[in-house]
């Protein structure tokens, strides 16, 4: 019982800043604002961690490496941690997979939350402070599929079809996950 709330506790709090690392990651990939309650929100917790390492890690063709890295390290220690509470001793070739493939993991899940949230904003509040926030983060992913499919009726598909693109994928990094754990 100890050893589950301890893999629990070490998930929660190393999930909490890997998914916020991958935000600020994509925030500047995509070249979303920081000037709103989420951006400044994730810059407040990311700052301590990114500010000393970029020193010595430059950023590459407009990707904030330094963050996608500690990210990446995050959670390979997030992985260590759980599996040595558990007692099960991984492979540094294990780890460096299995948290390759969880960032990739959490940043489709990012990208469904931003999905749902701005799907419920057009619904709800479109002039939200923060509907501009989601919809720069899925405008990329959706331009592709809203060339194919046109609205019907003035309703639009394409963040259903989206939906439903994200949940497949997910399903093959799930299994590219139990792979890349087998190593």
């Amino acid at each position: 019982m100890f050893a589950q709330i301890g893999v629990y506790l070490v998930e929660a709090v190393f999930g909490f800043f890997v998914f916020m690392l991958l935000t600020r990651f994509h925030f500047q990939w995509l070249r979303v604002s920081f000037r709103n309650q989420v951006g400044e929100f994730v810059l407040a917790t990311t700052n301590a961690m990114v500010i000393p390492v970029r020193r010595f890690i430059p950023g590459l063709a407009g990707l904030d490496l330094t963050t996608l890295l500690l990210a990446w390290l995050l959670q390979m220690l997030s992985i260590w941690l759980q599996a040595t509470i558990l007692g099960a001793d991984p492979g540094a070739a294990v780890l460096a997979a299995v948290a390759a493939v969880d960032l990739l993991r959490y940043s489709l899940y990012i990208l469904v939350f931003a999905l749902i949230v701005q799907f419920i904003l057009s619904w709800v509040n479109p002039y939200a402070p923060l509907a501009p926030v989601f919809d720069t983060i899925v405008r990329p992913f959706l331009r592709p599929i809203r060339r194919f499919v046109p609205p019907i009726a003035n309703i639009d598909l394409s963040p259903a079809i989206l939906f439903i693109i994200v949940q497949v994928v997910l399903l093959l990094v799930g299994a590219l996950r139990v792979a890349a754990a087998t190593l």
